[in-house]
C-alpha cells in the first residue's frame, strides 16, 4: 500500500464515499419558495467531475489559485471539489467582503478564475463589489447565483463530459488559501495543504460524540460562512472526511425551518445565536415555568424534548461555540436542557486544532485542554505559544511574517494571551497587544471584561477602551428589541436603571484599576456592512475606538454611569 493509500487526502475521502455509497445523500439545498433539492454523493461527483473538465480545458498552470465568493451552498462545495479534482487551490472569499477586501485577495492570491455564489445583499451585493473583479478574469455563476457576471455553472456542467482522471494530489500538496478576516490590517492567506486539514480533522475525533467521532450517519447544518475556518472545519471538512449529511441554510428569515429540516447531529454555533435561541424560548415559555417544569422528575423530560424539537436540536450530540465566551446563564440554561455547550479555540494558523471542552469537564470561563497532538506553553508575557497537527504552510507569499509568528522551538506564537488551570485548561485573557494603560499607569486588558458584559441579556457586542482615562469606559452594542425599546420613554428610563445596577454589580468584581466608568449604549448598530464587525462578528477595535474616541472625556466628565449616545 502506498503513503497516498495510508493518508488519504480530502479528494480521496470524497472519492471513497461517492463509491461506497453513491446513492446516499450528501448535499440537501433549499433554493427559495419552498423548493429544496437533494444531492446524492453521485450526483455530486458528476457535477464536480464536469465541472473539472471545463477547468483543465482553461490550460491554466498547476496548482493555479480560483476563487470562490458567495455565501455556503452545495455548489460552493461541489466547486471546492472541481477545483481540487483538477489539480488546483481554491480560495474562498466572505459573501460580506468589501470591494476594498475583494481586490485585495484577488490580487494578492493571483486569482486566475472566479466562481460567484449569491452574496449578502443579492443583486446589491453584486454592484458593490464587482468593480473590484478584475476585467479579464473569467467568472462561473453558480446556480444561486443571478447576476449575469459571467458563464452559468450549469451550461458548463451541459457541456463537458465527467473528468474520470482526476488529480491525486499527495498530503503535502496545498489545498487552500484561507484569508483571515482581517480584525486588524489587511488579511493574511493561510495555506494549508491537504495533510494540515486530514490531520487538524483526525486530531479532533476527541470533540464528537464523547470521543467517538463523527461517522456517517451525522447531520450537519451550513450556515456560518465557509470561508471561514470553522465552518471549513467542522462542516465540510469533517463531511469529506466521515460521509457526514450537509444540510444549507437558504436565510435568516428560514433559518428556523433550515434548522428543524436537518435535525443536525453536531451543531456549531456562536455565542450570539446560542443566546438568541435562549432568549426567544424564553419569551414563548416564562423562564419561571420552565424551571418549575424541570424540577418536577414527570414533567421534566417533556420540557426538554419541547424545548430542543422546538428548536431543531432535540438530536444534538456534540454541540459546538467558539469565537467568544458563552454568557454563564446561557451555559447552565442549555445545561439543564441536557445539552452541554462544549467550548474550544483554535485559529485559522492551525484550522481549528488546538483546545477543547470535554464534557463532564466544562469550567466556565475556560476554552478547554489541548486536543491530543497539540502541544500549549504560556510565555512569560502571558501570550499562548502552540504546536498543532493542523499548523499552516505558513503565510501566502509573506515570508518575512511567517518567520515572525514562530519561535526557534518551532511553537506559533498566536498574539492571544491566556493561563492554565490545574487540569490543563485555557482561558484567553485578551490579545497580547489590546492591553490599554490608564492615566494612572495601570494595564487593562479589555476581553475578560468584555465577557462579562457579554453575560447581560441586553448586550450584543462590548468594546472596553480607555486608554490614557482615569478608569475605562464600555461601549456597548445592544440587541434589535432593546434599541427599538429606547423610543419609550419609561422602557428607556427602566433600562438606563437596570444597567446602572448591572455595572455596579460588575465594577465590584473588577480590580479597582479595571472599574469601569461608564457604560455607553451606542446609537448606531455594530455590523459587517459599517465594517466594525469582521464576517466572522468580532469587533474591530481599533475602527470602534477611532470612531468614539473624540468623545470619551465628556462622557466621563458628565459622571453619569449609563450614557444613551
Amino acid at each position: 500500500m502506498n503513503d497516498q493509500q495510508q493518508e488519504p487526502t480530502l479528494l480521496q475521502r470524497f472519492l471513497h464515499w461517492e463509491s461506497r455509497m453513491p446513492d446516499s445523500l450528501y448535499l440537501t439545498q433549499p433554493y427559495g419558495q419552498g423548493q429544496v433539492d437533494t444531492y446524492s454523493w453521485r450526483e455530486v461527483g458528476d457535477q464536480a467531475r464536469r465541472m473539472a473538465s471545463y477547468l483543465l480545458s482553461l490550460d491554466l498552470p498547476a496548482q493555479s489559485n480560483i476563487g470562490i465568493l458567495g455565501r455556503n451552498s452545495a455548489h460552493w462545495i461541489m466547486a471546492d471539489l472541481a477545483i481540487w479534482m483538477a489539480g488546483h487551490v481554491s480560495v474562498p472569499l466572505y459573501a460580506s467582503a468589501s470591494r476594498d477586501t475583494v481586490a485585495y485577495v484577488l490580487e494578492h492570491a493571483q486569482v486566475r478564475l472566479l466562481f460567484l455564489d449569491h452574496l449578502d445583499g443579492g443583486n446589491a451585493g453584486w454592484e458593490k463589489v464587482q468593480g473590484a473583479v478584475p476585467r479579464g478574469l473569467s467568472v462561473v455563476e453558480l446556480p444561486l447565483s443571478a447576476v449575469a457576471a459571467g458563464q452559468h455553472w450549469q451550461a458548463l456542467i451541459d457541456a463537458w463530459a465527467p473528468l474520470q482522471a482526476v488529480a491525486q494530489p499527495r498530503r503535502a500538496d496545498l489545498a487552500t488559501l484561507i484569508y483571515t478576516s482581517g480584525s486588524t490590517g489587511q488579511p493574511k492567506g493561510v495555506m494549508h495543504s491537504f495533510d494540515s486539514m486530514c490531520r487538524g480533522c483526525e486530531a479532533s475525533t476527541v470533540m464528537y460524540a464523547g470521543g467517538r467521532g463523527a461517522s456517517s450517519s451525522d447531520r450537519l447544518l451550513s450556515y456560518l460562512p465557509l470561508a471561514h475556518t470553522a465552518e471549513r472545519a467542522v462542516v465540510e471538512t469533517l463531511s469529506l472526511y466521515h460521509g457526514c449529511q450537509v444540510f444549507f441554510n437558504e436565510s435568516l428569515e428560514t433559518f428556523a425551518a433550515d434548522l428543524r429540516r436537518a435535525r443536525p447531529t453536531i451543531f456549531l454555533s456562536m455565542p450570539r445565536l446560542w443566546g438568541k435561541f435562549y432568549h426567544g424560548i424564553c419569551e414563548r415559555i416564562p423562564l419561571a415555568a420552565q424551571q418549575a417544569a424541570l424540577a418536577d422528575p414527570q414533567q421534566a423530560a417533556a420540557m426538554r424534548q419541547q424545548i430542543l424539537g422546538a428548536l431543531g436540536l432535540d438530536q444534538v450530540h456534540t454541540a459546538l461555540s467558539g469565537s467568544a465566551p458563552l454568557p454563564v446563564a446561557v451555559l447552565e440554561w442549555y445545561r439543564q436542557l441536557g445539552l452541554e455547550l462544549l467550548e474550544g479555540y483554535g485559529m485559522s494558523e492551525n484550522f481549528g486544532c488546538s483546545h477543547f471542552s470535554v464534557p463532564g469537564q466544562v469550567r466556565v470561563g475556560y476554552v478547554g485542554a489541548t486536543i491530543p497532538g497539540v502541544e500549549c506553553r504560556i510565555a512569560g508575557d502571558g501570550e499562548v505559544l502552540v504546536k498543532s497537527p493542523g499548523q499552516m504552510l505558513g503565510y501566502y507569499r509573506q515570508p518575512d511574517l511567517t518567520r515572525d509568528c514562530y519561535g526557534e522551538d518551532g511553537f506559533f506564537h498566536t498574539g492571544d494571551r491566556g493561563e492554565v488551570d490545574e487540569q490543563g485548561r485555557l482561558r484567553i485573557t485578551g490579545r497580547v497587544k489590546e492591553l490599554f494603560k490608564t492615566a494612572k499607569g495601570k494595564y487593562v486588558a479589555p476581553v475578560p471584561i468584555e465577557a462579562r458584559l457579554g453575560n447581560n441579556g441586553h448586550v450584543e457586542g462590548a468594546c472596553v477602551a480607555g486608554s490614557g482615562l482615569a478608569q475605562p469606559i464600555a461601549l456597548l452594542n445592544v440587541s434589535l428589541e432593546t434599541r427599538q425599546s429606547l423610543a419609550d420613554p419609561q422602557q428607556r428610563a427602566a433600562l438606563e436603571d437596570e444597567l446602572e445596577t448591572f455595572l455596579g454589580e460588575l465594577n465590584g468584581q473588577l480590580e479597582a484599576h479595571e472599574r469601569l466608568d461608564c457604560l455607553v449604549v451606542v446609537s448606531e448598530p455594530w455590523t459587517i456592512e459599517n465594517g466594525l464587525l469582521t464576517p466572522t462578528l468580532k469587533i474591530r477595535r481599533n475602527l470602534i475606538e477611532e470612531r468614539y474616541q473624540g468623545r470619551f472625556d465628556p462622557w466621563c466628565a458628565s459622571r453619569r454611569k449609563v450614557i444613551f449616545e
